[in-house]
């Protein structure tokens, strides 16, 4: 029992390191304030794209809500593509942490994981997300 919760500090403490890490990198180039500031927006676009997938439930949609809010979010600046990079990098990684608030399994194999990471990759760099919009999606979302 003791191996498995030294197991999970260390996991943290690592992605800790590389988030902090990555944020200075990102940094650099700017000032603090605006970075943080375009990393918090991109965060609400990343959460809007989210809160609107979960509403349509339309099937075979999620790719196109993926590069959606990634795209929003890179939209922002380069804290906001830092954001989605690293929210969607945790969610893929991840992907039993939304099986905890909904109480189910989240369908993600390896196959669907990598899907969502190419979604995720096209919309940050600016690409037209609606690439993988599927047909019939209300014109809503």
């Amino acid at each position: 029992m003791g191996s498995v919760s030294a197991e999970c500090t260390g996991t943290m403490k690592l992605f800790t390191g590389l988030v902090f890490c990555s944020l200075v990198l990102g940094v650099s180039s700017q000032g603090w304030f605006e970075f943080l500031g375009q990393a918090y927006d991109g965060a609400k676009d990343m959460w809007r794209a989210y809160s609107d997938m979960r509403e349509a439930n339309y099937k075979n949609s999620d790719k196109y809500f993926h590069a959606r809010g990634n795209y929003d979010a890179a939209q922002r600046g380069p804290g906001g593509a830092w954001a989605a990079e690293v929210i969607s990098d945790f969610r893929e990684a991840y992907p039993r942490v939304g099986d905890l608030f909904k109480h189910g399994d989240s369908g993600h194999g390896l196959a669907d994981s990598l899907a969502d990471q190419e979604a995720n990759r096209w919309g940050r760099s600016g690409q037209n997300p609606n690439r993988y919009r599927p047909p019939g999606l209300p014109d809503k979302y």
